[in-house]
């Protein structure tokens, strides 16, 4: 199976657009049939997922594209005509109980050029599009891909305005197949009510845990762990800040269920995390302290790898499909008795943060301010929950918080870093312990600077939620 990382543009442009004024060297023409591949409902097209079979020159390859934090990653692998067992395997959260089936066919025609020098390939090309029935077209459009094939994409901005200037606009839809089929509505959830609007946000959540569940599985993006740890941690959170709003019998289970989802996903991140801050920090490291360095990355990376696959093993059990089952209902989750307005319930989140930060000493413990953080990411939730009855006010209110938890969390990384390279000293001895404790300075350092910044960005914070709630 082939993986890359797609990054790429693509624009809407009338029937007649030409390139003009790229320069570049022209491309082969092809000429390639794609039959998609979906639920009944449309569930991976939600998820930002595409699946299909692509025929070229009566050679067929199967794609599957994962949704990433840049561009997307797309899979390919060669094969007959059903979907390859090692594709299926990664979408088995979103399918679940369902079953694929073709939901369109589309012809394209590219003809374009290649932009750049060998090392900084771009192409460029026009994409003549068909959507058939049969071997009847039902319908037809034209756009414009920019595709970084080689190199890190600096030339992407430029083409983009040429292409613009041209008379390219901004896409209607993400894909070829969100274009010809369009996304259906989900489950009818009235947000005019405040039980309404958290029945809205646990299905968002519901959604990105889908979207991000087969790139945790191919483990190849970092960044798709991290966003469905954010979508449980979230998940979990509004439930706290409205809690009464939803029936409890319905509610306090599933908070449980999400609490030991995030208890798996959140020691694979922190070590995300810390190798990545690591590798950075080792850089200025040389001779005897960069092989010493070496052998702490790689415990770190084993343990990295012992809580990974005690992630999937979770991650294949019925209690964790079980977890996906509640949350797919929550359009139709129970209400509950609780009768107080959304802002009302982001202001008491406040009001409980300001307490929290009163409440630290001069000198606060590392604990301490990670408390602060807790609170400040609630507070933040809680707005976000509001966001309809809060207006700008509201919006600022929580590009404050952001940056407060940005600091402590900051903080909060550096005393994770510190604790894990301490251990590992103590295991290592000499050499190593010398390596590690040249990196324990470092993260001092970055608490030192972390606190510092803290009393700043809660003024700020505090005052946009005077503003927001008073």
């Amino acid at each position: 199976m082939r993986s890359a990382r797609e990054q790429e543009l693509k624009l809407d442009v009338d029937a007649g657009f030409a390139l003009a004024g790229l320069g570049g060297r022209p491309i082969r023409p092809r000429t390639f049939t794609s039959t998609y591949l979906d639920t009944a409902d449309g569930r991976l097209l939600r998820c930002g997922i595409t699946l299909r079979r692509r025929v070229e020159n009566r050679v067929g390859v199967w794609q599957l594209k994962l949704p990433s934090d840049v561009g997307r990653f797309e899979l390919e692998e060669r094969g007959g005509t059903r979907p390859p067992t090692s594709f299926l395997e990664l979408l088995v959260a979103p399918l679940r109980r369902d079953e694929l089936r073709p939901v369109a066919k589309l012809r394209t025609r590219r003809e374009g050029v290649a932009v750049g020098p060998a090392a900084e390939r771009i192409e460029v090309v026009v994409d003549r599009v068909a959507a058939l029935e049969g071997t009847r077209i039902a319908a037809s459009f034209v756009e414009v891909e920019a595709e970084v094939i080689k190199g890190d994409g600096a030339g992407l901005d430029a083409i983009a305005k040429a292409l613009r200037k041209a008379g390219a606009r901004p896409p209607a839809e993400e894909s070829k197949l969100a274009r010809v089929l369009g996304l259906e509505p989900g489950p009818p959830i009235d947000e005019s009510d405040p039980v309404g609007r958290l029945r809205r946000l646990l299905v968002d959540q519901y959604e990105a845990i889908l979207a991000n569940d087969p790139g945790v599985r191919l483990g190849e993006d970092p960044e798709a762990l991290h966003e469905l740890r954010v979508a449980t941690r979230r998940s979990r959170a509004l439930l706290r800040a409205a809690r009464g709003l939803i029936a409890p019998d319905w509610a306090e289970p599933l908070r449980v269920e999400l609490a030991w989802l995030g208890g798996l996903l959140g020691p694979v991140r922190d070590l995300d995390v810390l190798l990545e801050h690591l590798d950075a920090e080792a850089g200025e490291l040389e001779g005897e302290d960069a092989r010493a360095f070496r052998r702490l990355r790689a415990r770190l990376a084993a343990e990295r790898t012992d809580g990974r696959i005690a992630l999937l093993d979770a991650m294949g059990t019925g209690r964790y499909f079980g977890l996906l089952d509640t949350l797919e209902g929550a359009a139709r989750a129970p209400a509950g008795d609780l009768q107080t307005a959304l802002p009302e319930i982001a202001a008491k989140a406040f009001r409980r943060l300001r307490k929290a930060v009163k409440a630290l000493p001069k000198r606060p413990t590392d604990d301490e301010l990670h408390g602060v953080r807790i609170e400040t990411k609630r507070a933040r939730y809680a707005s976000e929950l509001a966001a309809p009855g809060l207006g700008k006010s509201g919006a600022k209110f929580v590009d404050r918080a952001k940056e407060v938890q940005d600091v402590i969390g900051e903080h909060q990384d550096a005393c994770v870093a510190e604790d894990r390279l301490r251990a590992l000293a103590m295991r290592g001895g000499g050499k190593t312990g010398l390596a590690a404790g040249r990196l324990i300075e470092r993260q001092r350092r970055r608490k030192r600077d972390a606190r510092r910044a803290f009393p700043e960005s809660w003024k700020r914070l505090d005052k946009a939620g005077r503003t927001a709630f008073t």
